[in-house]
């Protein structure tokens, strides 16, 4: 009877519903059996994806009706194992056995069940965790084609406070990405920018001919971060469609501001809120950041008094740290931080991997829904997601409209700017060459 358990139970293990088959009820053995198949040939299906179109495998998971039939699916192998296990222990009829025997089998089978049960149970709850997260952060929309072979997003840092009314833009940046090779280059605006050109036919570039703040505007400040805050609370009646298209005025206002200053045409944006953003790294456990001088962290409002200081050297920080590392302003300047911002977005692109998300969907997912907010539609995720995978293997690029690359923001050149956004985002030999 104990070598009878082994067998039954064993069997079961390796392929459920074969106990049924052998001394039970074959109706349920031949259902498990075929079931189970199927499940064998789902899994082959999708390595068979994973490495032959990762793109369209990433897109079905990354979909509603995608995430919905994995989390049903798990849910339905999770119920049908339970059930096949515990039918297998009554065949197996273990208080027949040895003392010693009738231990050790419904042990190793209650792992079993605990282990392959559970996992298909909690693949399942990741699912439908993971369809909650993409749809409260991303769009239902169509996707839209590259611009000149290009993706271009924009990225803002929000910058919202008790102080203030309103949200500025903290943190300007735009990525390039090629569509193909996922080369990217990260350009980065320095906030303070004067004399913002709009882009052809916007609503901005009616009501300000000659850049923004040429003859004064309708906030304190006539600053590049000011023009959200200028639509947003005062005129957000100029973009009618923002909400609608999952986006808001101000960031709409930003995109036309960005344009204006690259020439560069902006299919998609995402913000952060870096209130939040600490929350976001410690979702993620962290980020290793090699920090070239120490960095104070400020203990009052005027960012004068410093606290503490990040140490220079390589440094592991939490979302703490990491966000005083991209805000600090005791004893430095607006070109420091944004090189420093560049940096911390380049850290998380090269070290937070798509098993390390999987990984913390639950925290991640907690925390990015609450932060960030884009209008990239979710049904291309699975193409982004892979074109990521490529630009993680490159090297990013960087171009800073700033003083070091004799950009003046008081006065700036934008003929100028837009020959050096042209040159940083022209394809390489490589590209010429694929072509």
């Amino acid at each position: 009877m104990t070598k009878r358990a082994w067998w039954l139970l064993g069997l079961n293990v390796l392929i459920p519903g074969s106990a049924q088959l052998l001394a039970g009820n074959r109706k349920l053995g031949r259902f498990g059996v075929v079931a189970s198949l199927i499940f064998v040939l789902l899994v082959a299906a999708g390595i068979g994806l994973s490495a032959a179109a990762p793109a369209t495998l990433l897109t079905i998971s990354s979909s509603t009706i995608g995430l919905w039939a994995i989390a049903l699916i798990l849910a339905f192998y999770a119920v049908l194992w339970l059930i096949l296990t515990v039918n297998a222990w009554y065949l197996a009829n273990l208080g027949r056995a040895t003392p010693a025997g009738r231990t050790i089998v419904a042990a190793f089978s209650a792992i079993v069940l605990v282990v392959v049960a559970g996992t298909a149970g909690y693949g399942a709850y990741v699912a439908t965790t993971a369809n909650s997260f993409l749809s409260d952060v991303f769009i239902a929309a169509p996707t839209l084609e590259p611009i000149d072979g290009r993706y271009n997003i924009m990225l803002l840092g929000g910058d919202a406070g008790v102080d203030r009314d309103g949200l500025r833009p903290d943190s300007i940046s735009l990525a390039s990405i090629d569509a193909e090779t996922g080369e990217a280059i990260i350009i980065g605006l320095p906030r303070n920018m004067e004399l913002t050109p709009f882009v052809a036919g916007s609503p901005l570039a009616d009501k300000y001919p000659d850049g923004y703040g040429a003859y004064g505007c309708d906030v304190d400040v006539c600053l590049l971060n000011s023009i959200y805050t200028e639509v947003e609370l005062n005129t957000p009646e100029l973009y009618p469609d923002a909400t609608a298209n999952g986006s808001s005025p101000g960031i709409e206002a930003m995109r036309d501001a960005v344009e204006g200053i690259t020439g560069l045409g902006i299919q998609y944006y995402a913000l952060i809120d870096m209130q939040g953003f600490s929350d976001l790294i410690d979702s993620l456990g962290g980020v290793t950041i090699n920090v070239e001088e120490a960095v104070p962290i400020h203990a009052d409002a005027d960012f004068t008094i410093v606290a503490e200081w990040i140490p220079a050297g390589v440094q592991v920080m939490d979302g703490y740290h990491a966000l005083w590392y991209a805000r600090s302003r005791h004893d430095t300047t607006d070109y420091d931080r944004m090189e420093r911002q560049r940096q911390l977005q380049q850290a998380v692109v090269e070290q937070f991997t798509p098993s390390n998300v999987l990984t913390k969907l639950q925290a991640i997912a907690a925390a990015s829904s609450k932060v960030v907010t884009t209008d990239i539609p979710q049904g291309s995720l699975g193409y982004f997601v892979n074109l990521a995978s490529k630009t993680r293997t490159l090297p990013i690029g960087s171009l800073e409209l700033a003083p070091s690359n004799d950009i003046d923001p008081e006065f700036p050149d934008f003929e100028y700017i837009r020959q050096l956004v042209a040159e940083a985002t022209a394809p390489t030999v490589a590209d010429e060459n694929a072509e």
